[in-house]
């Protein structure tokens, strides 16, 4: 990892070869993501342009010429760009977390319009599935509820797709952080993570966007997936901060996010309610260490 930063940051034209070939790969344009992002953080907007230019180039060629029209590469592209700007000019994560919200309501648009018939095929699909999945709960719901839960489906898939793209923007920001502190500043990004935690009076306003919003209008179902995203990220930081306070190895870890790829149905929503708890009772804060401080007048 080290090597594709020293090598991205060597120069402008470095850095464009690996933002441009990147965007080409339909698996790779993450890389490219993170390199424009660790280019914008550590020199500005006016010197990354050029570079996320001519590499938001392939990027769109790949939606409007490739034969799925595929946004994703772009809208990751432009997202992690836009990220990395807010936390340059704010140093903000909380912010950055909440800008994310945003960008997948955008996200959710975009997909909306181009993936609208994938979408509808895969809600039908569920839509057939849920009868088993629900059993005797399902049968016993009104009439009225089946419907509204079949007119909801193609919202929620729309909004879980675009939380994807948002959860991807957000790791292609964090890489991209990571290897500005790995060059310029070792060990910084991990202190700087693990201070996340979402204020208490701002959780609870997400979780009532997810709760409360899909029973006011069918349109802001795609809010629950979206807003239950800077919460993960949030429980991350501090099952990171919790590890480091108790110097536990780094194989717990390791354990957290293998078990997160595998049962990802049950560790994130998980997460989301620990991150609603920690804005609540403040764990960190709770095992600092306290007592006189023993800096004899020198902190």
């Amino acid at each position: 990892m080290r090597a594709i930063a020293d090598f991205i940051m060597r120069g402008r034209v470095q850095a464009t070869l690996v933002v441009a070939i990147s965007a080409v790969m339909p698996l790779l344009f993450w890389l490219g993501a993170a390199a424009g992002s660790l280019v914008l953080l550590r020199r500005g907007f006016q010197d990354a342009k050029s570079v996320l230019a001519l590499g938001l180039l392939p990027a769109l060629a790949w939606w409007l010429l490739g034969s799925d029209h595929d946004p994703r590469a772009l809208l990751v592209l432009l997202g992690s760009a836009t990220l990395a700007q807010v936390l340059r000019s704010s140093e903000s994560w909380i912010r950055v977390l909440l800008v994310s919200i945003a960008l997948g309501l955008v996200y959710a648009v975009v997909l909306g319009a181009v993936f609208r018939p994938h979408i509808e095929v895969m809600s039908q699909g569920l839509s057939k599935v849920l009868p088993m999945a629900l059993g005797d709960f399902y049968q016993q719901m009104p009439v009225e509820e089946r419907a509204r839960l079949d007119a909801l489906m193609p919202l929620l898939l729309t909004g879980m797709i675009a939380a994807m793209l948002q959860i991807v923007s957000l790791s292609c920001l964090i890489l991209g952080r990571y290897w500005q502190a790995m060059l310029y500043n070792p060990g910084g990004f991990g202190r700087e993570f693990r201070t996340v935690r979402i204020p208490r009076g701002l959780a609870l306003m997400l979780l009532a966007c997810m709760v409360v919003g899909p029973n006011i209008g069918n349109q802001l179902a795609m809010l629950t997936p979206l807003c239950s995203v800077p919460l993960a990220f949030a429980g991350l930081a501090l099952i990171h901060a919790l590890v480091a306070e108790k110097h536990l190895a780094r194989f717990w870890l390791v354990g957290l996010y293998v078990t997160l790829l595998v049962l990802i149905n049950l560790i994130y929503p998980l997460l989301v309610v620990l991150a609603i708890v920690d804005s609540l009772i403040d764990f960190r804060g709770r095992l600092a260490p306290k007592g006189p401080d023993n800096a004899n007048g020198e902190g």
